[in-house]
């Protein structure tokens, strides 16, 4: 095997190590919730269902929000920092020291033993995950020329999307088993081999980039019309992603579904089985037909199925499906609607992720600053991300379960009409295939 595919394996290895860290807590949210009790955050002034915290009253709902956005908000801080030293000075070198400070915090988790422990925890999670993932993806564009950049990137994100089913059946299993401590043992294992393995098979980065690459790539043209759709899509996805598994798991009482972590792993799975398989292929088919009517399509797409996911217990029972299952025991008939919608998911989202990322790749490769314009990619996320989950909580526990994914599905939608909007305009009526 030659050193350059070495070098790709090393950074697709540490895709799939991320990838497992990140599902697994994703697939043991609900567990957190229901074992760590958000209303008892802090001191005896606490009123039933409320938080109080420094005088300030949380609300369970804002504190259930808190368990994703410490996460996001994390990812946010170090965004800039972290790219910037990528590219001014050794993106391997970045890449090795966030994958073994992960390495670290999932260790950490299994001390976790209470909302505020579990808030802290996340947000380290949140800036080792931001400097894994940044890094790697830098790295894999950098390696890789324009006509086969969606492709690796697709293949990457296969990895991770592999690691995230791996991680989400092993994370149901073994909780369900054991409890939390034998899960994090293995992430904390997966990490510190990917950290030898960045050491050994990547070589020191050489391509040094020069004062602050953010201010130019911000100004970029493509990168500005992408904005118009990332701020809004962020929104959909922080919501869906996130929900569909507490929608799953948690009590009745809650607007969700009760099911237990075998079959809340089955929804997660199924979003990334058909992620992983399509990303590939359609990385590859954005190499060669352009990148803005892949994200048009997938973006589209996501929406409308967000919209669906809240009807899986009327289709249920209106097919007459099953409520008892092999290996799952009794659930309801809503299971397998919203496995199939989870699948729809990751189909929709394989269409737009590879060529997102390439479209960025593209702007900061030729010394532009290929991890500053993935840093940019990552801002213009982080908005909806930190902001989604607060209305998600509050969407689920003061207005219905249901309009989190009304919300989520409108803000693909609308963000998705923004984006062809502003290519129409400032390009005219082709430039969705010209991109």
């Amino acid at each position: 095997m030659d050193r350059t595919r070495l070098r790709f394996w090393a950074l697709y290895f540490t895709r799939f190590a991320g990838g497992f860290g990140f599902i697994t807590l994703v697939t043991l949210l609900p567990k957190y919730i229901n074992e760590l009790d958000p209303t008892a955050l802090v001191l005896p002034e606490i009123a039933v269902g409320s938080v109080v915290l420094g005088g300030a009253t949380l609300s369970r709902g804002f504190v259930i929000g808190m368990y994703t956005t410490a996460f996001t908000l994390a990812q946010t801080v170090a965004v800039v920092p972290l790219a910037w030293a990528g590219d001014r000075y050794d993106k391997r070198l970045v890449l090795a020291g966030t994958v073994g400070v992960g390495a670290v915090v999932y260790a950490v988790f299994p001390l976790v033993d209470s909302s505020l422990s579990f808030v802290v925890a996340r947000a380290a999670q949140g800036i080792a995950v931001t400097g894994a993932g940044l890094m790697s993806l830098a790295l894999v564009g950098e390696l890789a020329s324009q006509g086969t950049r969606a492709n690796h990137i697709g293949k990457a994100n296969a990895a991770r999307f592999a690691a995230s089913i791996l991680g989400s059946l092993s994370a149901g299993y073994l909780y369900d088993a054991f409890g939390f401590t034998p899960i994090f043992v293995v992430i904390t294992v997966l990490m510190t081999v990917a950290t030898v393995g960045i050491w050994v098979f990547l070589p020191p980065d050489e391509t040094t980039v020069h004062g602050f690459p953010f201010t130019d790539l911000a100004l970029n043209e493509r990168i500005l019309t992408m904005a118009t759709f990332r701020v809004q899509y962020a929104v959909a996805v922080t919501l869906v992603r996130t929900w569909v598994p507490i929608y799953a798991g948690v009590a009745a009482a809650s607007g969700g579904l009760a099911y237990g972590g075998i079959a809340v792993a089955a929804t997660v799975v199924a979003e990334k089985f058909t992620n992983m398989l399509c990303q590939p292929f359609t990385g590859r088919a954005s190499d060669t037909y352009g990148r803005a009517r892949f994200v048009f399509v997938g973006g589209g797409l996501y929406g409308l199925v967000a919209l669906a996911v809240p009807f899986s217990p009327a289709i249920g029972e209106a097919l007459g499906l099953p409520s008892m299952f092999p290996v799952f025991g009794p659930l309801s008939p809503a299971f397998l609607p919203l496995v199939g919608f989870a699948g729809l998911l990751g189909i929709a989202d394989s269409i737009r992720e590879p060529a997102s990322m390439a479209l960025f790749a593209d702007e900061g490769s030729d010394g532009a600053g290929v991890a500053s314009s993935f840093g940019i990619r990552e801002l213009l996320w982080r908005p909806g991300s930190v902001v989604a989950p607060l209305l998600g909580g509050y969407l689920m526990t003061d207005v219905g379960m249901e309009w989190v994914f009304y919300v989520g599905g409108g803000s693909a939608l609308t963000g998705v009409l923004s984006f062809l909007g502003v290519l129409v305009w400032s390009h005219g009526t082709g430039a969705l295939g010209q991109w």
